[in-house]
């Protein structure tokens, strides 16, 4: 199960760090180094934090040519399948979320960590990527601002290591829910409570028209 979701979250997450690519105009080299490390930088992360040495990644040769493919694939799809990109994005990276997160928990779990270090792995295998992928695009980092994101991360993480999916069944349900609540995160617009700093004047917009033109004389 680890490979499976290892390959679902290293195609769909190389393909949405490729598609930010190109909304950047970034050239083809940036965007197979976006992809790469929207793929595979949430995994490192997550070895890091948990003692798996990071030289593990040169054992992934073949997840690693996957995600080039991937990216290739973005990159001579044709413009009126992706001019919609934002929806693609969010299914894109809304899959890549629960893949690595599921696959982060279960991976941490098998290390017999207990259920703050599974959880951890879970979040930090799916949003790490995402995090590198918009900081390097020059963004506010998603998982930090908008819908909720890490939450069902940490949901997938907190099931894994209560030892609540342990049939592939199981996994494979959680995967998809994770998906969907992801999903309906992005269309309802749910958002986590926030308290920003920045006060909106009370000036009615026409009154400061005024004082405008008042300056003006």
């Amino acid at each position: 199960m680890i490979d499976f979701f290892s390959i679902i979250g290293t195609v769909a997450f190389a393909m949405s760090g490729a598609f930010v690519a190109m909304e950047e105009e970034y050239d083809i080299l940036g965007i197979v180094v976006l992809g790469l490390a929207t793929a595979f930088g949430g995994g490192i992360i997550r070895n890091v934090l948990i003692g798996v040495p990071v030289t593990t990644l040169w054992e992934q040769g073949d997840l690693i040519l996957l995600a080039i493919v991937s990216v290739f694939i973005a990159f001579v799809l044709p413009m009126a399948w992706i001019k919609h990109w934002k929806r693609t994005e969010a299914l894109f990276d809304a899959i890549g979320l629960s893949a690595f997160a599921v696959q982060g928990g279960i991976y941490a779990a098998q290390l017999n960590h207990p259920l703050i270090a599974v959880i951890v792995a879970a979040v930090l295998t799916g949003i790490g990527g995402g995090i590198i992928r918009d900081l390097l695009a020059g963004r506010k980092p998603l998982v930090l601002r908008d819908e909720i994101y890490a939450v069902w991360a940490m949901a997938a993480g907190a099931a894994i290591g209560l030892g609540i999916t342990e049939l592939t069944w199981q996994l494979l349900t959680l995967f998809v829910l994770v998906v969907l609540f992801r999903m309906l995160s992005v269309h309802y617009k749910w958002r986590l409570p926030r308290r920003p700093l920045k006060s909106s004047s009370t000036v009615p917009s026409d009154q400061k028209v005024i004082k405008v033109q008042k300056m003006k004389l």
